[in-house]
């Protein structure tokens, strides 16, 4: 009997021993954890642009008068040399002769800038006849496989550049002459001419065009040099956007962009053509100053896919800094500073084992890993404090990373 109790006794002893040893115990720690995994990954400046049309015209009334009612929509077509606004002019009052001289030297002037705009006309296309016989010489021996696809690829973009400035020449020419036409329009109204010989002056598009902007519509008085329309071609579409000067001095010419949120969901492809070189001021939403920079970018995808693209749309431009298909990859919010380096914490067998890691490139989400962790291994994302090196863990239920470009 003596014996039963003290084997009664002792089971008593060891369950609370037991029950003691599991009530004071250490419990897991709940744990976020995602895989290591291979991909691509990207380091991007994502920033807010705004499309807008490369060679637009502001036409304006040349003196003060009475404009008619204007007839066009925005969206019509024009024709260069068509008549968009009609004004009637006031009767000019009499002029000295040094206002007569100085409108006869702004007609002057207009000559010579026009001489200037087709001379660069001439240049421009010289130029576009080069890289285009350029590219067909590149193309031919890309196909024979004697030069690398990224020459080929530089001489095509070389010749759609060249095209682009060729045309742009030739709205220079067109919108300097259309500076003579309003010159000697003025003139003709300075006194220099008899203002009863005509009382109407019809103001031509300088461009043939769309119209972009129509500033009023109705017949009304108007100063001299107030505007009445705007006219461009929409099919000339280019990019602003402004980023910050930190941001702009990442960024260089020929660089890949995408543009994204314009409308549909999968992004247009761009090429970056011209980081400005002065800044200005701008204010935040939360009111701080900031410095920007204007950056100029151009669609390079085909034109029928942002066809519906017009002036002055929002769209959000993502500039690619560096970018790779494949590469070993870890969560950004698994990293944390150890030492002189970086580590995580990785799972193994229900414990938190900490690693540490040669980091490379770091994008938005994910951070490329070049040791230190095989892909497929789990790391515990955002490690708090309490965590250690060998800490028992327990991945949260259904919290599970996903993985993202």
């Amino acid at each position: 009997m003596g014996l039963r109790r003290y084997v009664v006794y002792g089971l008593l002893v060891a369950g609370v021993a037991l029950l003691l040893f599991l009530g004071f115990r250490p419990q897991p720690l709940l744990v976020d954890t995602e895989a290591v995994s291979r991909g691509p990954m990207a380091r991007t400046i994502e920033e807010e642009g705004r499309t807008r049309v490369m060679h637009a015209y502001r036409v304006s009334a040349p003196l003060a008068g009475q404009v008619r009612r204007i007839a066009l929509e925005p969206g019509d077509p024009v024709e260069a040399g068509q008549i968009v606004a009609v004004l009637d002019a006031q009767a000019a009052p009499v002029l000295d002769v040094r206002t007569i001289k100085a409108a006869e030297a702004r007609v002057e002037a207009a000559t010579a800038a026009l001489e200037a705009a087709r001379r660069e006309g001439e240049a421009a296309l010289a130029a576009a006849l080069f890289a285009e016989a350029e590219h067909g010489r590149m193309r031919t021996l890309g196909e024979q496989r004697l030069v690398a696809l990224n020459e080929v690829e530089a001489a095509a973009a070389n010749a759609a550049a060249a095209q682009a400035l060729r045309r742009a020449a030739e709205a220079r020419v067109a919108g300097a002459r259309h500076e003579l036409a309003a010159a000697r329009t003025a003139l003709a109204f300075s006194g220099g001419q008899d203002p009863a010989a005509s009382g109407v002056v019809a103001l031509a598009a300088p461009v043939s065009g769309r119209v972009l902007r129509r500033f009023f519509e109705s017949a009304r008085v108007v100063a001299a040099g107030e505007p009445i329309l705007d006219i461009g071609d929409p099919a000339l579409l280019e990019v602003e956007v402004d980023v910050l000067s930190a941001d702009a001095v990442r960024i260089a010419p020929g660089m890949k962009v995408l543009f994204e949120r314009w409308g549909e969901a999968e992004p247009l492809e761009g090429r970056v053509r011209r980081v400005e070189p002065g800044g200005f001021t701008k204010v935040s939403a939360l009111g701080v100053e900031e410095q920007r920079v204007l950056v100029i970018a151009d669609f390079i995808a085909p034109a029928q896919r942002w066809a519906r693209l017009g002036d002055a749309y929002r769209v959000n431009a993502r500039f690619i800094l560096w970018e790779t298909q494949e590469t070993l990859r870890v969560p950004l919010s698994a990293l944390f500073r150890h030492g002189e380096g970086w580590a995580l914490f990785v799972v193994e067998e229900s414990r938190a084992r900490l690693r540490e890691v040669e980091v490379g490139e770091r994008g938005g989400r994910f951070a490329e890993v070049r040791e230190g962790v095989a892909s497929g291994a789990r790391v515990i994302l955002h490690p708090d404090r309490q965590l250690e090196d060998g800490r028992r863990v327990r991945p949260r239920p259904g919290r599970d990373g996903i993985a993202a470009r």
